[in-house]
């Protein structure tokens, strides 16, 4: 186990070094096939998919915040019974205008209405998530994939922190918990920091 997490957090510094020869990063990578960028667009157009593995990812921006460190965020997900069929959202992850990564979080169910499942079922999908495909760069997908096999255990405790918000927060309003727009991110852990809720 600890030689797998060892591998992947290797497999991302070499995607990030590789990149960096080329004056690129994941950020420069993933807006390749695009020549503006908009708050909430999916980049790249269409989002990635990965027949053989169900993985799926978009990345998005929301409106520029004066001081805020995040550029934007990564959106992972897994479709286990291929394209067509139900969508899972994992985590995401958060990243600067250069492409580091910051923090690694979950979001309620409204924010992506994906096909909602309980922290095992999903955590039972992280193993899942791995992209090899060429778009819209090989480097960007390998990097992606290698944050979720080097930090499967932090998402884990992020998703299982998810339902625990979530369940606390049930009865809080009319509104069923998951729908809850006052509920945004629901569990979140900063890039060398514990997870936290």
């Amino acid at each position: 186990m600890a030689d797998g997490r060892e591998h992947a957090r290797n497999e991302i510094a070499f995607c990030e070094t590789i990149l960096a020869k080329g004056g690129l990063s994941v950020l420069t990578e993933t807006f390749r096939e695009t020549s503006s960028i908009a708050a909430w667009d999916h980049y790249p157009p269409g989002d990635v998919f990965d027949p053989s593995s169900g993985a799926q990812w978009f990345y998005h921006c929301h409106p520029a915040e004066e001081g805020a460190p995040e550029h934007g965020h990564f959106h992972c997900f897994v479709r286990p019974d291929g394209v067509d069929g139900p969508i899972h959202h994992l985590a995401a992850i958060g990243v600067d205008a250069h492409g580091h990564a910051l923090r690694l979080f979950t979001v309620n169910q409204w924010v992506v209405g994906d096909d909602w499942l309980d922290a095992e079922a999903t955590i039972a999908l992280l193993p899942r998530f791995d992209v090899q495909m060429p778009r819209p760069s090989y480097l960007v997908n390998r990097w992606l994939t290698a944050i979720f096999a080097a930090y499967e255990e932090e998402i884990a405790e992020l998703i299982r922190a998810r339902d625990d918000v979530l369940a606390a927060h049930a009865g809080a309003s009319d509104v069923d918990a998951r729908q809850d727009r006052a509920l945004e991110v629901t569990s979140e852990m900063a890039f060398g920091a514990p997870p936290v809720d």
